[in-house]
């Protein structure tokens, strides 16, 4: 299974970026699909996650102005971010799993990160 990430780029603050995460195969044989991210010099961090049902969890600092959604004819999941802050840069991954854990330690595939920055 191979994950993609797009959509990275330069924002300023309070303004609004999509993400987008391409898997290899159909995603609904993924039972989690999530979006964690890593700033510089900081631990890997989970900022949401989605399951084959449709749930979702999202990271305290992200909640109420991040949405995660799945499109599962096009094999994407989309990571949409308002309201963003300065404290928000980082490298966004994507990773998945076959099991019913966000943890990050439960991740089967990971694709490659995509940089967000977020200027002041």
């Amino acid at each position: 299974v191979q994950l993609q990430a797009f959509g990275g780029g330069l924002v300023q603050a309070g303004g609004s970026l999509t993400l987008s995460c391409t898997i290899s195969e159909s995603i609904t044989s993924i039972n989690v699909i999530t979006w964690y991210r890593q700033a510089p010099g900081k631990q890997r961090e989970l900022v949401a996650g989605i399951t084959s049902g449709g749930d979702t969890t999202y990271g305290d600092s992200v909640q109420g102005r991040f949405t995660i959604s799945r499109e599962n004819a096009k094999n994407t999941v989309l990571l949409q971010m308002y309201s963003l802050k300065p404290e928000d840069t980082a490298v966004y991954y994507c990773a998945a799993n076959r099991k019913s854990s966000y943890a990050i330690y439960a991740m089967d595939y990971w694709g490659k990160g995509t940089q967000v920055t977020v200027s002041s």
